[in-house]
Parts: C-alpha cells; sequence; structure tokens
C-alpha cells in the first residue's frame, strides 16, 4: 500500500466512524445547540432586545456555533487516538508505508469533517430559525480553518498524552467548554466592565468566536486580523506538536 492510498484509507476510516454513527456524533450536538438557539434566543430576546446593534437571537449564533463545532473537532480526535492507543490498531497505522504528515493529516480530517457537518447543519438551520445574515463569506472560511485546525490537533495531542479516557473528557469539561461560555457567546466582552473586559482577551476562544461573528454579522469586537492571527498563533504550534508526536513516535510506539 502506498502511502496516497493510506492516506486515503485512513481519511475514509475516520469520516465513516463519524457518519456511520451519526445520530450520536451529529444529530445531537445539532439538537443540543438548536435549543440553546430557542431558548436563549427566543425567550431572552423580549428582555434583551439588541446587543451592538443586532437582534439577540442572531447574536448569539456565531458563538454557539463556535462552542458546538470546536468541542466536536476536539472530543472526536481525542477519543479517536486514543481508542487507536488502547485498542492497538494504532499499530498497524504506525507500520504502514505512509509518512508521518500522512498520518497527522489523516487523523485530523475526522474531527475537521464532523464539526464541519455540525457547523454547516446549524448555519443552516439558523436562517430560516432567526433570519442570521452572511456577510463576510470569506473571513468566516478562514477562521473557522483556523479553529478547526487548532481544535482538532489539540485533540490529537490530548489523546495521545492521555492515560485515561478522564484525562481526555477533563481538558473538554474543565478548560474548553468554560473558556467557550465566558468567550463571549451570550454577550459582548465591551459591556463587561474592568478587570474582566481585559480578561476576556486572554481567552484564545473569545477571539474564535468574535471572527465567526464577524463572518456572520460584519461586527466584532476586535478587528478580524487581529481574531485570525490570534487563532493562527496557536492552531499552528498545536498542529506542528500533533506532527512531532508522529513523526517522533512518542506514546505512540510501544
Amino acid at each position: 500500500m502506498s502511502g496516497g492510498r493510506g492516506l486515503v484509507w485512513l481519511v475514509k476510516r475516520e469520516t465513516l466512524r463519524v457518519s456511520k454513527l451519526w445520530t450520536q456524533t451529529v444529530l445531537a450536538p445539532i439538537v443540543a445547540s438548536s435549543l440553546f438557539i430557542v431558548v436563549f434566543g427566543f425567550s431572552l430576546s423580549g428582555r434583551i432586545r439588541h446587543i451592538e446593534g443586532f437582534p439577540y437571537r442572531e447574536f448569539i449564533v456565531p458563538g454557539l456555533i463556535t462552542m458546538a463545532m470546536v468541542q466536536a473537532a476536539y472530543s472526536n480526535n481525542a477519543s479517536t487516538i486514543f481508542q487507536a492507543r488502547f485498542d492497538r490498531y494504532v499499530n498497524d497505522v504506525l507500520s504502514a508505508p505512509m509518512r508521518p504528515w500522512q498520518m497527522t493529516l489523516g487523523f485530523n480530517v475526522g474531527g475537521i469533517f464532523r464539526a464541519l457537518a455540525i457547523g454547516g447543519s446549524l448555519a443552516v438551520l439558523s436562517v430560516p430559525l432567526v433570519g442570521v445574515p452572511l456577510e463576510r463569506p470569506f473571513a468566516l472560511v478562514a477562521i473557522v480553518a483556523l479553529g478547526l485546525v487548532l481544535f482538532s490537533a489539540l485533540g490529537l495531542v490530548v489523546g495521545i498524552y492521555a492515560e485515561h479516557w478522564d484525562h481526555t473528557t477533563f481538558i473538554q469539561n474543565i478548560v474548553i467548554l468554560p473558556l467557550a461560555f465566558v468567550g463571549g457567546v451570550f454577550y459582548s466582552v465591551s459591556i463587561l466592565p474592568s478587570p474582566w473586559h481585559e480578561l476576556s482577551h486572554v481567552n484564545p476562544i473569545f477571539y474564535l468566536v468574535n471572527g465567526l461573528r464577524y463572518g456572520f454579522l460584519g461586527h466584532s469586537d476586535v478587528s478580524i486580523w487581529l481574531s485570525l492571527g490570534v487563532t493562527a498563533a496557536f492552531a499552528i504550534p498545536a498542529y506542528l506538536w500533533a506532527q512531532y508526536l508522529f513523526t517522533s513516535g512518542k506514546r505512540l510506539k510501544p
């Protein structure tokens, strides 16, 4: 099996892993995020009519899509590489005639595929549900690409280092989810007093949320270039870290 065929096989395996269990991997997050849009968007829109000039139900959509996508990309890749290590079939991948960059890319595709399926579906549902616009599609594509590279690669790194399954869920529940909630999903950080306003700018997910908000609404609390730059500054090292682990075989080879 050539390296190219090996990469195709790995990509097929990772995408089939998502599509065969689509009710759990795709449908469930879509339903959960849709409920957030309905409950928060419509129930609170009577009390919070506008934020930064936008109806509240439109304002929260980009943040909810961000939250669903980053969790999906991370959890998918953390679980797939952890399971591969636990069941020892990662040895089959490592012994295949594939280059390390092909292994890294192949495993990353699964998380990206799942996140795009969820994010794309939520975006399509949000148009008739709340009438969210799409003002800056190119900026949206760029920030989504960087964000998914970041969290897909992070999932691989954590899944490779994890000793127990609880280690992977700890990062998601104690780090990623809280950062997403305080990253401006439900509010604009411009209304926060000091020092919470300044502390919000330390949160990397804040820039991702605002990047998507700029893509959909054409508005952001920070410059889109700053959002792209900060996300890239985290995404590139995360991917290179995952690449290093596959190149060296650290914690992968017996």
